[in-house]
């Protein structure tokens, strides 16, 4: 005996009219009961499961407003299609918003109804088998993809493919692909980190064969914009991934057009790092160099060597001949109260040539999930990570900034990041004197030796543009998923921050970074 497909009621003053639609129905496996006024079918629906209602607008007694209206006070979720001769404009309205799925004009002819009941019922089942295909076929081509040497761009576009795919997995948990894609991005950044191994200091010594780096983000992106726009809000979303974005971008495809590209972080991805290098448009030990002023403090507290970012930004822009008159407006935003405030004034900026705003939640998303023990139950993988950074943003001052600004014809905005995170699920130990720095993604200090399988030893810090502090000085940068614990009380800490979400080393996640154009439509 054929599955019941899903269970239908139709509710019709007139239903034998439509028995040839009902017995269709009965063929292709779907159960169905009927009502000929609004009342039985209120009573129906109170004591029975339905997956779709059918509903005449025109019955004696009780409509087919009136009754919709009663039986989604009982089943919210229910799906409801409309049967009418009506077909004004008000009803249409109705059926855009949330109390009619849809609407269907009399005659209904069965193609119609048979597409309703796909659509509704079975639609969910047929997109998951569309997506199980899709992907199975993309992950054969991505896996032949990653034997052949991928150069710069290539790795975007493989990048930007996967997380496409783990945002359509998101939306369909029942498939049980996640694990399937997981093992194929660590895969992925696997070879990702022995590409980026063999290229990264040609990289910072190249003019051209070279993606975009950090040092030049303003230069490349922001710049060229100063000329056509009176206003340029330029945002730099701490510790935002691609996946990430593309979450918030949901929420602002109506309000502008939007241009992506893409650039890579610096090495190491962290903030005093990667994030002082988009606002000077300098290597770490150029910076350190040119202004050792602007370079100083603990270097294990990441807030004391981005103290100064206004100044960078103003001696970017003296260098590179760009005189703002006002000068730039530059912001950082580290907790809620301030974000509002700024939410309230941001129109009153509109008449800098250039705003820059630095926007701190992500990150301390990312910092809190690993030590608050609730936030991490909330956001248990990747998936829940997004759900959570969704969450935020819907209710942020940041969105609301946004939507403040797409109010506003003569402006464009521009949203990066200075770094991802990458989840981190290995351990990786590690071996250095009691001054190296603390960080779990990246290390710095004398006598480091860790597994060169799981991490780049950098023997001589200038090679790769960073600060040299003592002649004895060396840095370590993990890859993929890894991240450093020292031998003493080694399953403790291993255990500690195990999945925790990190920055600083090699990954896609953490070094493969959009730049985003806003332009309001309105």
């Amino acid at each position: 005996m054929e599955m019941n497909k899903g269970n239908i009621l139709w509710v019709d003053d007139e239903i034998e009219l439509l028995r040839a639609h009902v017995l269709l129905l009965q063929e292709k496996g779907f159960h169905v009961e009927t009502a000929t006024n609004g009342e039985d079918a209120i009573e129906l629906v109170k004591t029975k499961d339905f997956d779709l209602v059918f509903l005449d607008e025109m019955m004696p007694g009780k409509g087919g407003l009136e009754t919709l209206s009663v039986i989604k006070e009982i089943s919210p979720s229910l799906p409801a299609v409309m049967i009418t001769k009506n077909e004004a404009e008000s009803l249409m309205e109705d059926a855009i918003g949330s109390k009619i799925s849809d609407y269907l004009t009399k005659p209904v002819n069965p193609s119609q109804v048979l597409l309703a009941c796909k659509k509704f019922i079975e639609g969910k089942k047929i997109q998951g088998e569309q997506v199980s295909r899709g992907y199975t076929e993309q992950f054969s081509a991505i896996s032949r993809q990653l034997l052949n040497p991928l150069d710069y761009t290539e790795w975007i576009e493989l990048y930007v493919k996967l997380v496409n795919w783990q945002m359509e997995l998101d939306l369909h948990p029942e498939l049980g692909l996640q694990k399937m894609l997981a093992d194929q991005v660590r895969e992925a950044n696997a070879e990702f980190s022995k590409y980026v191994e063999r290229n990264y200091r040609l990289w910072i010594n190249a003019k051209e064969n070279r993606p975009a780096l950090s040092t030049e983000v303003i230069e490349k992106y922001v710049l060229p914009k100063l000329q056509s726009s009176p206003s340029i809000f330029f945002f730099v979303i701490d510790c935002m991934r691609l996946d990430q974005w593309l979450v918030m971008e949901e929420y602002l495809r109506d309000l502008f057009s939007m241009q992506k590209e893409y650039y890579y972080s610096i090495l190491p991805t962290a903030t005093p790092y990667s994030r002082n290098a988009i606002f000077s448009g300098l290597f770490p030990s150029e910076l350190e160099q040119r202004f050792p002023e602007l370079w100083q403090g603990d270097d294990d507290l990441e807030s004391s060597h981005n103290k100064y970012e206004k100044q960078l930004l103003d001696k970017l822009l003296e260098r590179k001949k760009v005189p703002l008159k006002p000068e730039a407006k530059y912001i950082k935003i580290l907790d809620v109260e301030y974000g509002r405030q700024i939410q309230s004034n941001i129109l009153s900026y509109a008449s800098n040539k250039l705003t820059a705003i630095v926007v701190n939640f992500v990150d301390m998303l990312a910092h809190g999930r690993s030590d608050d023990p609730i936030l991490k139950e909330i956001a248990p993988d990747e998936s829940a990570y997004r759900s959570l950074t969704n969450s935020w943003f819907k209710h942020s001052s940041l969105l609301a900034m946004f939507q403040t600004l797409a109010t506003k014809k003569d402006i464009k905005i521009i949203v990066t990041t200075d770094h991802g995170s990458v989840r981190c699920l290995r351990g990786s130990k590690v071996i250095g004197d009691k001054e190296a720095s603390t960080n779990l993604r990246y290390k710095f200090g004398r006598n480091l030796k860790s597994d060169d399988k799981q991490s780049i030893f950098l023997k001589n810090p200038k090679e790769y543009k960073l600060p040299q502090r003592t002649v004895t000085t060396n840095y370590i940068v993990a890859k993929e998923d890894y991240y450093f614990v020292y031998p003493t009380d080694y399953h403790k800490y291993l255990n500690q921050y195990r999945d925790s979400f990190q920055h600083g080393g090699i990954s896609m996640e953490e070094m493969i970074l959009p730049v985003i154009t806003l332009e309001p439509k309105k």
